[in-house]
């Protein structure tokens, strides 16, 4: 291999593509936006991440709502170059071997952002260390410690064996990858000073119980000779924990935030370390509808390459604007009714709430008065939810039933169901085709939220809690609607004003007010413009990637 390259990306998921089974939401998915971004900015980089051939897992709801899962093995052979590249770590005491795949996404220049899957299902190790890459977020804490161990270590002692001796930046999306910085400081003869100066990290996770956390005992005796001997930070020496966050700061020259308030809870959260912030982006080209395409290319050409051309979107007359949005929304539509017999219908205002089922997006908001529900969108609304919960998160599958029994409630009047296995493919069928997308986490725990960018950028209009991203675009009445007062954040006064909203706005707006309709669409696709991987990409290439 010629080509050295300046950064190195790691991530414990990347969403490339719905072929490759290798993310489980929204942080897979950013890291694969931030690889076509640099792709088509040529920025040069390769990432790192890990080969889950059982994926993250295979989503079916029944009648009732209750979440099954299965693990069906992909074959990374048709997608994938094996690489000659094989090596060993020690693990628990035994060599682990590791193989590497390696998948070149090309930029829209040809520029290419090769990604190296690294995966342990090899012929030379145990049954027990075959099994370490197979699944996404599966096992007990010894497993994601190893998990962790091949990422990180793996992944330095790849790009050795690559001869990569010139990255500038290793960039850690998020504390999945702090091994890394161990796997660094051996290579650097223990010089935390050179090791620091060579790092970046970035959070996502404005929840203490995201960050990932061991027992040392554990992480000792399953690293064993990895770890330095005298590796000394303040959850090791205070209470014989291994934080992999604190980690991954402690070795940094710069870290960030996804957003500008998640910068300042990140900030609270780490007061010794200097955070910045960069709010997320999304791949605008990648997340479009292919009717908005269309009419793009024909009225703003040259967006692909430079989404600033959108902001000329006032040329694109209504009508033949409106048409390409329910031309998305027919697709979307017929794919719902083949899959759930609800017959939803082309005319009625639709909302769409996709995403992982954490209790602290709250999905049940929006019933939590049912009869005042049904009293504004009786005949009016029609829902569509979706996503995954995690195998072991027993309070996000009994959301998911929830959700499921409550839409029986609203039978005939309006129309609710709940789409199965949801991935990038469904992701964006959803987020271009609703009318409205809805988004109500419990503020300040949203740290981004992207899914709302690929919404907007569709001429979706945001619903939306002034949390994450929706905190720095909403125009209120102008691009979409703001929901609840950001100092009082409480179940009941939100719930109070999101129903206010639909009744006295949203809903009089999308029957009554086409025009203005129309032109909150081409606001909130302006607005979406502040919010590509494009613009995100140059940021980080600013801010955090160019010494």
């Amino acid at each position: 291999m010629n080509k050295k390259f300046e950064i190195a990306y790691f991530s414990a998921e990347i969403g490339i593509s719905t072929s490759l089974p290798t993310y489980s939401g929204g942080l897979g998915v950013l890291a694969g936006d931030h690889i076509k971004a640099a792709g088509d900015r040529k920025i040069n980089m390769c990432a790192v991440t890990l080969l889950y051939k059982e994926g993250y897992f295979k989503q079916r709801i029944d009648e009732d709502g209750n979440q099954t899962e299965t693990y069906p093995k992909f074959d990374p052979k048709p997608m994938l170059k094996k690489l000659d590249a094989k090596f060993a770590l020690e693990l628990r005491g035994r060599e682990v071997w590791i193989q590497v795949y390696q998948f070149d996404y090309l930029g829209k220049d040809g520029h290419i952002v090769p990604i190296y899957f690294l995966d342990t299902d090899f012929d030379k190790n145990l049954n027990d260390d075959k099994i370490i890459t197979l699944r996404l977020y599966s096992g007990n804490k010894d497993h994601r410690i190893l998990q962790e161990a091949v990422l990180g270590f793996g992944g330095i002692k790849l790009l050795e064996i690559l001869g990569q001796k010139f990255v500038k930046t290793y960039h850690m999306n998020e504390g999945h990858c702090s091994f890394l910085v161990l796997g660094l400081l051996k290579q650097k003869n223990n010089d935390s000073a050179k090791v620091q100066q060579l790092c970046h990290f970035t959070t996502h996770t404005p929840v203490a119980a995201g960050h990932d956390h061991f027992s040392y005992d554990r992480v000792k005796k399953i690293l064993n000779g990895l770890l330095p001997k005298n590796l000394r930070l303040p959850s090791i020496i205070e209470n014989k924990r291994f934080h992999m966050t604190e980690l991954g700061l402690s070795f940094s020259r710069s870290a960030n935030g996804v957003s500008r308030l998640h910068g300042d809870v990140a900030q609270k959260q780490f007061p010794w370390k200097k955070i910045g912030y960069i709010t997320n982006g999304v791949h605008h080209s990648y997340w479009m509808g292919a009717s908005f395409k269309r009419i793009f290319d024909k009225y703003l050409p040259g967006w692909r390459f430079e989404p600033n051309k959108l902001s000329d979107i006032v040329i694109i007359p209504n009508e033949q604007l409106y048409e390409a949005h329910l031309d998305t929304k027919r697709q979307l539509l017929a794919y719902a009714n083949s899959q759930v017999s609800k017959a939803l219908d082309l005319e009625t205002l639709t909302i769409g709430f996709a995403r992982r089922a954490a209790t602290y997006k709250r999905a049940q908001l929006i019933f939590s008065d049912m009869d005042k529900l049904m009293d504004i969108g009786k005949g009016k609304i029609q829902i569509i939810f979706s996503g995954k919960a995690h195998p072991k998160d027993e309070q996000g599958k009994s959301l998911i039933k929830d959700i499921v029994t409550k839409s029986k409630y609203y039978s005939g009047n309006i129309k609710i169901i709940f789409l199965e296995n949801y991935n990038m493919w469904l992701g964006k069928m959803i987020t271009s085709g609703v009318d409205v997308w809805l988004n109500t986490p419990l503020r300040p725990n949203e740290a981004s939220g992207t899914s709302g960018m690929k919404a907007t950028l569709n001429g979706v209009l945001n619903l939306s809690i002034l949390d994450g991203w929706w905190e720095e675009g909403c125009k209120n009445e102008v691009n979409g609607w703001s929901i609840g007062d950001p100092n009082t954040p409480k179940d009941h006064l939100d719930a109070a004003d999101l129903y206010t909203i639909l009744s006295e706005n949203v809903i009089p707006t999308f029957y009554n007010q086409k025009e203005k309709w129309i032109k909150m669409m081409k606001e909130a696709i302006k607005t979406g413009i502040g919010f590509t991987a494009d613009r995100m990409i140059v940021d980080y290439d600013r801010n955090y990637y160019k010494l």
